[in-house]
């Protein structure tokens, strides 16, 4: 975790903790004589640096060009896939907060495409070429290569960067064991 992150993290415990103390105080308002104006104009502060903190924090996990890892390749590569492949993928797609949104590898059910034929994200067909029958890559797309700004509601906001780790089982008539695939090694 880079340590800007880590700050940033931490400054939103301290105000969410100031936030707090701040509702403390209002629930003994008819105990004491505070000026309540002063108490919601704290709290106002307070909860505009916390909504400023907590979307700088997002942004740190948003991309703006397409990442490709690879998490793992076989030794011998002896089928890639190309543009115009009919390939097959187990994949699990993820959000920048980790909420999963979609997976195949629950469902024991890979997607199959022509790989670069526009039936998939754009960061699919460019992230997906050039893979090796059994590797595993990580992907992370920006919005522009994947839903935009407008999203794909409910499941996915507007200008969210995806990350998605994949393994390509098929390429073509040739394919890797019908077995469950093993998805904890992403």
């Amino acid at each position: 975790m880079k340590p800007f992150s880590i700050f940033l993290i931490f400054t939103v415990f301290i105000i969410a903790s100031a936030l707090d103390l701040v509702n403390f105080a209002l629930q003994f308002i008819n105990f004491y004589d505070f000026s309540i104006e002063f108490l919601v104009l704290v709290s106002d502060v307070v909860y505009f640096f916390r909504l400023r903190v907590s979307v700088a924090a997002k942004n740190v996990a948003d991309v703006t060009e397409l990442q490709i890892g690879v998490k793992y390749k076989p030794a011998s590569c002896e089928v890639q896939a190309h543009k115009g492949d009919k390939v097959k993928v187990h994949y699990r797609g993820k959000l920048t907060d980790g909420t999963v949104f979609d997976s195949s590898f629950e469902r024991n059910n890979p997607i199959d495409f022509e790989l670069g034929g526009g039936q998939v994200i754009k960061g699919w067909d460019q992230g997906l070429l050039g893979m090796c029958l059994g590797e595993k890559r990580k992907l992370k797309i920006p919005a522009k290569l994947g839903y935009g700004e407008q999203g794909s509601p409910p499941t996915i906001p507007g200008g969210a960067t995806l990350i998605f780790d994949t393994e390509l089982v098929g390429v073509n008539d040739k394919s890797l064991s019908e077995e469950k695939p093993t998805s904890s090694e992403f």
